[in-house]
């Protein structure tokens, strides 16, 4: 399976994004990791192909993420969005019973400025 993502920009702080990634293939689980310079990537938000949703405390209320099955797309809208929300932004899937993701899109760059 392979994931494309777009949707990544400049924006300035309080301003907002939509991030899509698009897979080849069906996909159990998809989701959203980042990682800023100099540190390490995590988790954003994660969603199974019932609907199920996970996110890291830091985004929520702020971030949403969806998917349209129909489409193997899954969303990312970032509102609100902080300086400290710039980060290179990687989707990711795994099946049903994979251990952890083990798709990987090629990342989209989020740039928030103050």
């Amino acid at each position: 399976v392979q994931l494309q993502a777009s949707g990544g920009g400049l924006v300035q702080a309080g301003g907002s994004l939509r991030l899509s990634c698009a897979a080849s293939g069906s996909i159990f689980s998809m989701a959203w990791y980042r990682q800023a310079p100099g540190k390490q990537r995590e988790l954003v938000a994660a969603i199974t192909s019932g609907g199920s949703t996970n996110y890291a405390d830091s985004m929520k209320g702020r971030f949403t993420i969806s998917r349209d099955n129909a489409k193997n797309t899954v969303y990312l809208q970032m509102n609100s969005l902080k300086p400290e929300d710039t980060a290179v932004y990687y989707c990711a899937g795994r099946g049903r019973y994979a251990p952890r993701y083990n798709y990987w899109g090629q990342g989209t760059q989020v740039t928030v400025s103050s």
